[in-house]
This record gives C-alpha cells, structure tokens and sequence, in this order.
C-alpha cells in the first residue's frame, strides 16, 4: 500500500499545482500582453490558449522525453477527446451554446484537417522527428492566420481578458509570469512520475493512464475558461500536442490507431454536426451536449 500512496500523492498535487500555475500563467500573460498593447483576439486564442493547453504540452513532452511516448500519445489524444466530448458537452447542457457562423468556417477547418493530418502521421505506426516538424509548421500558420485575422478585423470577443495593469506592477507581473511557469514545469514532472507509477502499480498500460487519469487532470483548466473560448481552441488543442514527436522518435501503439484515434476523428465530425444549422442560429444544445457525453462515456467503458 506503501507503493502507491507516494504516486497517488504526487497525481493529485501535481493537479492541484498545475490548475493553478496554469491560471495565474494565463492571467500575468495577459497582462503583460495588455501592457504592449496586443489585441484581445491575440491575448485570447494566443495567450489564453497556450495557458491552458500549457499543461497538455509539458506532461506530453516530458514524458517523451522520459521515454514514457504511450503515456504521452494517450494524453495527447485523450485531451482532445475530453475537451470536445466531456467540457464542451457539459458546458452545453448547463447553457445550450450559440456558436458563430465565421468559428465554423475557418477555426473548425483548421481543427479538421489538422486531426486528419495527425492521422495519416499516425498511420504508419511511426512518430519522428519529421511528422513533429510537419504539426509544427501547421501550428505556425495557424498563428501568422491568427495575427492576420487581428489586423484584419477588430474583435472583442475576449474584452474580458482585458486588464487595467497599472504599468509600475509590470515587474511584480514578470516575476508572477516566471514563477508560475516554473511551477507548471515542475507540477506536469509530478504528474508524469505519479501516472508511470500508478501504471506500474496496477499493471495497466501507460497508454491507458494517459488517455484517462493525465488527460482529464491535464484537461481541467480548460474548465475554468469562458464557453465562448471553449470552440476556438480546440485547434490549439490538437496542434500543440507536437512536443512527442519532436522529442522522442517512438512506435505507435496499435490501440492509437484502431481505437482512440478514430474517436477523435469521430468527435471532430460530430462537432461540426451539433454545432451547423442550415439556415439557423448555430446552438448546441442540450440534448446534442447530452450525445457528445454519451459518446465519451461509451469510449470510457471500451477502454476498460
């Protein structure tokens, strides 16, 4: 029992630590972003998203580096399922969400041809150093899309990010940005050890830990973001999983491709259907939220 009190510690407070690192790296970047002067669109997808995708990026990538890439591949895609199935679904049965015509246009193509990309990466059963340069050069342009979108348009969709910084606490906000990226480091290591090692302990695959207990704990800041953000960053999502492949060359498992993947594609597709209405306001609603929980919760009982 000994053996696994220690990792146990160690998930939850790495959880507990990464929750909050996550947010106060999110609101000090922010701020900073604020005091330059960046458009509420930047701070939103750019800021906002990488904050709370942060966590995601450091477990994945620190676990490839530790040579754990099942655990690493299982929180890559199963964050993404977790995010569109689990928060999203959830979201939308507490407040039917109204989603904007121009989000499906462009946001929701991004999202879909970078999960087809990702697949056919994956379809050789093989993750190398190409295939994690290929997601990185979608990821840069969906940034230099995302800078052009800010000069083209004048958006105030994230006004609420926006803060009154008083600049004589611009100091104090680069020292809180630092700190808390330091313990969004070292909260994501703790995470890492604890999974491998409850892996170990009940000898399930790391493949299994990561697509389940790392992604759901990796997933919870996105539940403390706005439903209006919740759409516009599950690109983000998908796209700033690349760390793995960039780091540690590895096998694929077969389940990725057999099983856990096609969910994910699946999820995808299922999106765009919940959220396009010919003709209509674009909503979500409550029972189309109560099928993307159904579909995760079928996905849970295969999986075990």
């Amino acid at each position: 029992m000994a053996d696994i009190l220690l990792p146990i510690i160690a998930l939850l407070s790495g959880f507990a630590l990464l929750i909050w690192s996550a947010d106060e790296f999110t609101d000090n970047g922010a701020k900073i972003a604020n005091i330059f002067k960046v458009s509420p669109l930047i701070i939103g997808l750019i800021i906002f998203g990488f904050g709370t995708s942060a966590p995601e990026m450091l477990v994945s990538g620190l676990a490839a580096w530790d040579g754990n890439t099942g655990l690493s591949i299982g929180n890559a895609i199963g964050s993404n399922i977790f995010n569109i199935a689990l928060v999203l679904g959830v979201s939308a049965i507490i407040v039917p969400i109204e989603v904007r015509g121009d989000i499906l246009k462009k946001e929701w193509i991004f999202l879909m041809v970078a999960t087809l990309c990702a697949g056919l990466l994956l379809s050789d059963g093989r993750l190398d150093l190409t295939d994690g340069l290929i997601l990185l050069s979608m990821l840069i342009l969906f940034l230099a899309y995302t800078l052009k979108e800010s000069k083209n348009k004048n958006h105030h969709e994230f006004d609420d990010l926006e803060h009154v910084t008083d600049k004589s606490q611009t100091g104090k906000t680069w020292v809180m940005l630092l700190i808390s990226l330091v313990i969004l480091i070292s909260s994501a290591r703790l995470v890492v050890y604890g999974g491998v090692e409850i892996a170990k302990f009940f000898e399930v695959s790391d493949l299994v830990i990561g697509l389940t207990v790392v992604a759901l704990g990796t997933s919870l800041p996105e539940l403390a973001v706005s439903i209006s953000s919740v759409l516009k960053k599950q690109f983000d999502m998908v796209v700033g999983n690349i760390i793995p492949g960039l780091i540690h060359p590895s096998d694929v498992p077969e389940d990725v491709l057999s099983r856990d993947y096609p969910v994910m594609l699946l999820l995808t597709v299922l999106l765009f259907i919940v959220s396009y209405k010919f003709g209509k306001k674009h909503i979500i609603n409550r029972f189309e939220g109560v099928v993307l929980v159904g579909v995760f919760s079928a996905y849970m009982w295969i999986l075990f």
